[in-house]
Formats: structure tokens, C-alpha cells, sequence
């Protein structure tokens, strides 16, 4: 009975297309023809489940049922029928345009035909990122589909929204002039607009990710105004994908998972639930490959943008901001995307996207199209009748084209091969005449001043109405709403200080063990005790030289940390603004951890260096004496670093922080007492701020204070004092918390938020 209603509905549909303005055939012959077709489709559509045929053999097989079926039926015309096929696959594909004379399908045939005839054309190369098992998952329609737990229902709506940011010449400059529109759930928004149109403002202004100016119009989030608490509802995915390199897929879900996840589920719970985002974003291949980067080797383009996407989805938000989410992907790989936010939208989500010009095929996965140009709204709808209300305005395309490639082209002003409205024509004779141009064409200005007139006229007051509807809520939203407003979701202080160390320990490892850092501390070492082997200290003269290698040894170890420091907050700002701008963790909690995790593979080059160099050299030997300089160069490792991170965190520019350093440490390796004794009074202050200074008087002292009463009488270095040298650890000890807490001020002075 099922079967029977279901192709007499698909009867119906054919027959209405065909009513639309196609030649067919007709009575009781036509019924049969409609419903065998119906039967090849479906024939079609396991054909191609079985992923075993090329488009082209698959087509022709398909193309030779249905000859073989229209052709056992007496009165039946051949050419309708194919005309009839072939108009509703070029539909399906969005390779149909608008033009005079031609009548459009209905929308039910559109979308039906489509999803019979999408498998025929998704057969292209695959990519090494997408693998066969995703073209027949793609074929078939069985690929992961995003079922997440409930999720609480928001509705988007703006109304006039206007942006301003700045003057010019006395005049406000608006980036946006009054957009409107809306975004249900289970709903994907796309806005689209050239370069320069406003897009990724009014995303980040639907978003709320603009703090210093307040836009002009209405924007609501289930006819309520936007709040802290609802950060917690939205996802903003960044144009720029912002990963650790050195993690791989599951380490970077995972311990987004441990940070991001409310505190009421376990660990294990956290993890199981970065698994399930793994497996339903389809990376369980590559769960264990490095992410990678610029240098570093790892996952492809499209794994890392799902990867991205699965950041936000763990929290199962209920608003998803994407910025251009397909950039630099190819077709298949960008239907991928669009298809897994298709999935997440019918989980209830919000999806609202910027995308510049998507394929025919992307554009048909869109619900909602809202397109921009210089800021101006020219259409806001339905995606699918986007062509049609241009073909209404007078602008149609005179060749087939990418409905995308079409609507762009509009936006830019371009009219080439497209067909000229009356009105606009009329316009561009008449001001011709005045001037006596011949052959005048409407230019990109006329253009757009036209379409923003014809939307104005035409379409806003219809779209501002339903805008203005009321929102559909319901208690669990309002109760949801309440609770947000605590910030008890997130881990304690002391679990995100762990994750965030074990994480930045990960990440950093690759650094600070790198073969150039090895190969370069253990070069040093070995000319250094070539240079000075077995030097002796029975005389004035090779005490002279032993203290040149000491003071050369605080030097290095001050110069090296400084300039290794001062690129650790430069470099990872875009992942701290990303992760502060949603409350990730406390500031606090990700200082002390990046601060701490350097600490362990800091002692291991350091220990190997001086290993090499005290023996090799022949200095003190005394276990006492090898263990305390090896505290010193750790206390001198340690402020050396204090000193990188306070210049690295107020610049928060590595070639400005670089050059600043030079200066700097050149300064405290002047004033360090070796090369200059008498400092004048007015400048001499810089040496007790200098940790080259009181690094070289430690190991001094260490080595020659107890080295017997003939060699104490004998050293006469500078006139320094052998005493127990308890001023300068003291000072060592404050420049290695004083410089960090700077640099901990001087972070939190930073507006992090700012940066996108």
C-alpha cells in the first residue's frame, strides 16, 4: 500500500513538472511511462550504492533502462521523456538559470530529482584526504551523520544592523547599511558577497565577538539581547585554522574536551565524548597523526578544518559561526564540509556561514542565502529562490553559469552576459544622451544602486515582518538561559593548570630537543673545554683565563634563554585569544603552566653542557662546587627567561621584542663587571638588575672561595670579596619572579580578545 501511494505521489510530481511547460505523453500510456521511470530512478540510485561503476558507464546503463522501458510503451515520445530527465538533472546539479520564456520546476520536483541524480555527479577525483571510503559513503548517503544530545533551540534574527568604524573626513564610514535577517534552527545560513562586503563583520557582530563599538539595529537571540552567558551556546569557528602543530588529532579533541567540558563528568566521560566527535567527523583514520603546520608534516587541509569544527561542536552549541569555512579546499572536499554542517544544523543547531563563491553543489546545501554588496543587503531568503527573484528584478543569465558565479557577479556590478532590466537601461540612455556616449553600459555603481532599490522595494518589508515574528521558546531555553549565568561549567584552577601543562609540554618538546639546539649547545661545550683544557689555577695569570670562561658561561646561558623566550607568547597569542575569547581557562592557570613546563627540558641541555665543559676544562673538583654551579646556571636559565617573556608578552611582536632584546642583554653584559670595572655612578645602577652581573660573581665565588689560603690570597679578580655570596643568589631569586610577574602584568594588559 505504501509502495503504491509513494509512486502515485511521484507520478503526480512528474506530471506537474511536466505541466510546467513540457511536451509528454499522454493517458493511460503516460502513467505507465511516469511510473517505470520512477522505477529506473530507484533502479539508479542502488546502482550507484554499489560504488562499482564509473559516472559515465553508470549514466549510459541508466541511459539504456530507460530507452528500453519508454520504447515497450506504445504512444510514448522518446525525445520528452529525455527532455524531461535532462531539464531535471541540470536542475539538480544548480545548472539551471533563469531565463525569459522558460519556466523553473517546482521546488518539490527540484529537490526530489536532485537527490535521485546527486550520485551521478559526485564521482569526480578523489583526493588522498577523502579516500574511496568516503566517495561511496558520499554515493550512498550513509556517511556519519552529527546526532549529538538535545540541544537547546536558538533563534537568530537581526533587524537594520549598521556598522561603524571610524570617520572619514568628518563623515561616518559604514562597513554595513541596515541588514536584516534570520536563522531557525535545523537551518544553515550562508552569507556570501564579495571580498570587502561585509561578511566576516556581520558574522562577528552576530557572533558578539565585537566588544568596542555597539552596531546600530537589532540583533536576538530568541527575541532576547545578547549576554556573557550566552557564550557558552555559541561555536566560532576561525578562518584561520588555529592548532598546535605538535599534537596530534586526538590530543588537541582531547584535551579541548578536559578543558571545555563542565566539570560534572568524569575524565573518562570527557574523553569518550572527543572520541564520539572523532568518529562522527570522520578522522578516526588519522586520530593519531600530527597536526602539523608550516614545517611540520601532518594531516591534510580539510582533516584540520574538521578538526577545528570538532573544537567547537564538543560543548554541542547552539549557535555555529563558521568563517569561510571551505577556503582553500577543493570541491569534494568543501561538499564534505558543508554536508557535516548540514548534519549538525538538522541536530537542531543554528549554522550560520560566510562563504565567498561556493560550487553549484554547495550552493544547493544551503537553507538560507543572505548576499552583500559594499555592505548593502541585495537579497535575503531562501537560497533555492534566489535566482528566481533576480529573473523577477529583470537580471538573468544569457549563458549557463554556477547560480554562486551569477549571484557574485551581481554583487561586484558586473551585467557581462547577463541580461540588462528595463529600468536600469533606461537609466544608462538617458544619462548617455546628456553626455553623447554611444553604446553606453551601466557601470558597477548603477548596478548596485539598482539592486539595493529593487530589494528595498520588492522584498524587505516581506522579510522585516517575518523577522519580527516572535521566537518559539519554551521553559527548558529560559531555564538554561539562568543557570549559564554560573561559571562553575568549567575545570578548577588546579585540573586546567595540569591539562595545560601536560599540553604545552607536548607541544614544546619538539623545540627544545630539536637536533639545531642540540647540535649547537654541544658544539659550544666541546670547543669551549677544548679552548680551556685543563686550564690550571696556581697563578694570577691562568685564574685570569678561568674567569674569562666563567664569565663567557653566564653570558651564553643569558643569552640563549632570553632569545628563546621572547617568542613563546608572540607565537601562541592567536590560540590564547582564540581559547580567552571563550573562557577556556583563567589566565593564571595558562601562565603558570607555560612558564612550569619549560622548566624540565630547560635542565637537560644545561646539565649535558656543563657536564662537558667542567671536566673537560678541569675546574673545581668538588661535588659541592659542580652542584651549586649547576643551581647557579639554573637560576641564571630561569631569569634569563623571566626577562624574554616580560619583553615578549608588552610587545607581543617577535621582530620588536628581538631587537629590544639585543639592546638589552648587550646592556646587562657591559655592566656585568668584566669588562668594565669603574661604571660611572649614574649608570651603575643596571649591573644589580643584571643577571649576567651577579651570575659570573656565584661562580666566581663557588670556585675560588675555598680553594685553600694561598690561592684566597693570591685572587685578586676586579677586587671582589669572597664571601658566601648570599646578596647575589637573593638577587637572583627576585629577577626570577619579579621578571615573570611583569610579564604576567603585562599579559593580562593585552586585549586578547581582540585578535581574530
Amino acid at each position: 500500500m505504501e509502495e503504491t501511494t509513494l509512486r502515485s505521489e511521484r507520478s503526480e510530481d512528474i506530471a506537474s513538472y511536466k505541466d510546467a511547460g513540457l511536451e509528454s505523453a499522454s493517458g493511460s500510456s503516460r502513467k505507465s511511462v511516469e511510473l517505470d521511470m520512477a522505477t529506473i530512478l530507484g533502479r539508479k540510485v542502488s546502482i550507484s550504492r554499489r560504488g562499482g561503476l564509473r559516472s559515465k558507464s553508470r549514466s549510459a546503463q541508466i541511459r539504456g533502462d530507460i530507452d528500453e522501458v519508454i520504447n515497450g510503451v506504445n504512444g510514448s515520445s522518446i525525445e520528452d521523456v529525455g527532455a524531461t530527465v535532462s531539464r531535471a538533472s541540470s536542475a539538480s546539479l544548480g545548472l539551471s538559470f533563469c531565463l525569459s520564456g522558460i519556466a523553473m520546476p517546482p521546488d518539490n520536483i527540484l529537490s526530489d530529482i536532485g537527490r535521485l541524480n546527486r550520485s551521478d555527479y559526485v564521482q569526480e577525483e578523489v583526493t588522498e584526504e577523502t579516500g574511496s571510503d568516503w566517495e561511496k559513503d558520499l554515493e550512498s548517503g550513509n556517511h556519519n551523520k552529527i546526532k549529538s544530545e538535545p540541544t537547546y533551540p536558538i533563534s537568530l534574527k537581526f533587524t537594520d544592523v549598521k556598522y561603524q568604524v571610524g570617520k572619514n573626513g568628518g563623515e561616518e564610514k559604514y562597513i554595513l547599511h541596515g541588514v536584516t535577517g534570520s536563522a531557525q534552527p535545523g537551518e544553515v545560513l550562508a552569507l556570501m558577497g564579495p571580498s570587502g562586503g561585509g561578511k566576516t563583520t556581520l558574522l562577528n557582530l552576530l557572533s558578539g565577538r565585537v566588544e568596542k563599538i555597539v552596531p546600530r539595529g537589532t540583533i536576538t537571540y530568541n527575541d532576547l539581547p545578547y549576554s556573557k552567558s550566552l557564550k557558552r551556546r555559541i561555536g566560532f569557528v576561525l578562518q584561520d585554522d588555529i592548532v598546535f602543530s605538535h599534537l596530534t588529532v586526538k590530543e588537541t579533541l582531547t584535551y579541548a574536551a578536559l578543558l571545555r567540558l563542565p566539570r560534572t563528568l568524569s575524565k573518562q566521560q570527557k574523553e569518550e565524548r572527543a572520541m564520539d566527535v572523532i568518529m562522527k567527523l570522520g578522522l578516526e583514520r588519522c586520530q593519531d597523526t600530527l597536526i602539523g603546520g608550516a614545517f611540520t608534516r601532518g594531516i591534510s587541509g580539510g582533516e584540520r578544518k574538521r578538526v577545528c569544527i570538532g573544537n567547537e561542536i564538543l560543548l554541542n552549541p547552539s549557535l555555529l559561526f563558521l568563517d569561510e569555512p571551505t577556503s582553500g579546499l577543493d570541491s569534494t572536499t568543501a561538499l564534505r564540509i558543508i554536508q557535516i554542517l548540514h548534519d549538525i544544523a538538522e541536530a537542531g543547531k543554528t549554522v550560520v556561514i560566510t562563504i565567498h563563491q561556493p560550487s553549484s553543489r554547495l550552493f544547493h546545501k544551503f537553507d538560507k542565502l543572505i548576499l552583500l554588496g559594499k555592505g548593502s543587503l541585495l537579497y535575503s531568503g531562501k537560497a533555492l529562490e534566489a535566482m528566481v527573484y533576480f529573473n523577477s528584478i529583470g537580471c538573468s543569465p544569457l549563458i549557463a553559469m554556477n547560480p554562486a558565479e551569477f549571484l557574485i557577479d551581481l554583487a561586484n556590478g558586473n551585467i557581462n552576459d547577463k541580461s540588462i532590466p528595463s529600468e536600469l537601461e533606461d537609466k544608462v540612455l538617458l544619462e548617455s544622451s546628456r553626455v553623447e556616449i554611444v553604446d553606453a553600459k551601466p557601470s558597477p555603481s548603477d548596478v548596485h544602486e539598482y539592486l539595493v532599490e529593487a530589494y528595498e522595494t520588492r522584498v524587505a518589508d516581506c522579510e522585516k515582518k517575518k523577522v519580527l515574528k516572535p521566537a518559539q521558546t519554551d521553559d527548558d531555553w529560559n531555564n538554561s538561559h539562568a543557570v549559564l549565568r554560573s561559571r562553575e561549567w568549567r575545570a578548577s584552577w588546579w585540573q586546567q593548570f595540569t591539562i595545560l601543562f601536560c599540553r604545552s609540554l607536548k607541544q614544546r618538546r619538539h623545540d627544545h630537543l630539536s637536533w639545531m639546539r642540540v647540535t649547537q649547545v654541544l658544539s659550544t661545550a666541546i670547543i669551549l673545554g677544548l679552548l680551556w683544557w685543563h686550564s690550571d689555577n696556581s697563578s694570577t695569570k691562568e685564574v685570569q683565563d678561568q674567569a674569562g670562561l666563567l664569565f663567557f658561561i653566564a653570558v651564553f646561558w643569558g643569552f640563549f634563554p632570553v632569545f628563546t623566550a621572547i617568542f613563546t607568547f608572540p607565537q601562541e597569542r592567536a590560540m590564547l585569544a582564540k581559547e580567552r575569547a571563550v573562557d577556556t581557562y583563567k589566565l593564571s592557570a595558562y601562565f603558570m603552566a607555560r612558564i612550569t613546563s619549560d622548566l624540565p627540558l630547560d635542565m637537560i641541555l644545561p646539565v649535558i653542557f656543563l657536564l662537558i665543559v667542567y671536566f673537560m676544562v678541569g675546574l673545581k673538583a668538588s661535588t659541592s662546587a659542580f652542584f651549586l654551579s649547576m643551581i647557579t646556571l639554573f637560576l641564571s636559565i630561569v631569569a634569563a627567561q623571566g626577562l624574554g617573556l616580560v619583553i615578549g608578552a608588552s610587545l607581543m611582536d617577535a621582530k620588536k621584542a628581538t631587537t629590544l632584546a639585543s639592546v638589552v642583554v648587550m646592556t646587562f653584559m657591559l655592566a656585568g663587571g668584566f669588562f668594565v670595572q669603574n661604571v660611572p655612578s649614574f649608570i651603575s645602577w643596571i649591573r644589580y638588575i643584571s643577571f649576567n652581573y651577579h651570575t659570573y660573581r656565584l661562580l666566581l665565588k663557588i670556585q675560588y672561595s675555598c680553594s685553600g689560603s694561598n690561592s684566597c690570597k693570591s685572587f685578586s679578580i676586579k677586587g671582589i670579596t669572597l664571601d658566601s655570596g648570599g646578596r647575589e643568589a637573593c638577587a637572583m631569586i627576585a629577577m626570577v619572579f619579579g621578571y615573570r610577574f611583569l610579564a604576567y602584568i603585562s599579559l593580562r594588559r593585552m586585549k586578547l580578545t581582540s585578535v581574530t
